[in-house]
């Protein structure tokens, strides 16, 4: 029997999530990452690509880039960009085990972590969530930020990282938030992460003075001083957040 023409509330919730996973810019029918949600959700890339782009119309970061998305989407597109954005918690795990249902999955079989073995018993599911919820905060971060490390524009993946700025431990409710994430390679992101730089609410990076007593260190200006006072490469959308950032600057930047 063919499919349906009209979208059910589940494959929507699956494309918002693919929404938030892709460089809008780099959103088409060819892109492997269209082809293979297209693929488990039953739906031709063609129309899972047009779903991305209604609901780049609904997105005000994008307009204010002048990027205005599809003009023609559904009022479920609305209901289901209403639910889910801002709730960013309930939007990574629902819709990954959206994602796993759909190819008669557990979720748990869905993470990109090969080597990770989780545990038996009451932990378990506490533990298959977090990592699912970090697996998807991770890919919405480097989408945002087009695979470019903010401060270097290193684009050598595996070297990048989903940096928080306010730090998983200490403030629970924007763990998953794509507002308290920064895409950083790995040393610029223990860096952030232990204080030794910050980044200002007007976006321009700061360097420790603790680094002035290692300037002998022929890699400290390269890795570090030259960076003072530049401004980092902004993402396409989820901007990081000015409150988040002066919170960095105030609590954790070593001045």
């Amino acid at each position: 029997m063919a499919k349906s023409n009209n979208w059910t509330k589940e494959e929507t919730i699956i494309a918002f999530n693919v929404y938030c996973k892709i460089p809008f810019k780099s959103s088409s029918k060819t892109n492997p990452t269209i082809i293979k949600y297209a693929n488990i959700i039953g739906r031709s890339p063609s129309a899972l690509n047009m779903k991305v782009g209604n609901f780049g119309r609904l997105d005000p970061e994008l307009k204010k880039q002048g990027i205005v998305g599809l003009g023609n989407g559904s009022k479920l597109d609305e209901i289901v960009w209403n639910e889910f954005n801002g709730n960013w918690g309930k939007l990574a795990y629902e819709s990954e085990l959206l994602i796993a249902e759909f190819q008669n999955k557990k979720v748990e079989e869905i993470i990109d972590d090969e080597v990770f073995e989780f545990p038996f018993g009451t932990e378990r599911e506490t533990i298959i969530k977090q990592r699912v919820n970090q697996n998807f905060f991770r890919s919405t971060i480097l989408s945002s930020y087009n695979l470019k490390c903010c401060i270097t524009g290193l684009s050598i993946s595996e070297f990048l990282v989903a940096s928080h700025i306010i730090p998983w431990k200490k403030n629970e409710n924007n763990r998953l938030n794509p507002h308290n994430g920064l895409c950083l390679n790995s040393i610029h992101d223990k860096a952030f992460d232990k204080g030794f730089i910050t980044i200002t609410p007007d976006y321009k990076i700061k360097v420790s003075k603790y680094f002035d007593d290692y300037k002998n260190d022929e890699a400290i200006p390269d890795f570090f001083l030259k960076y003072e006072n530049q401004s980092i490469i902004l993402p396409d959308r989820f901007l990081p957040s000015k409150d988040f950032l002066d919170w960095h600057y105030t609590n954790l930047f070593k001045k």
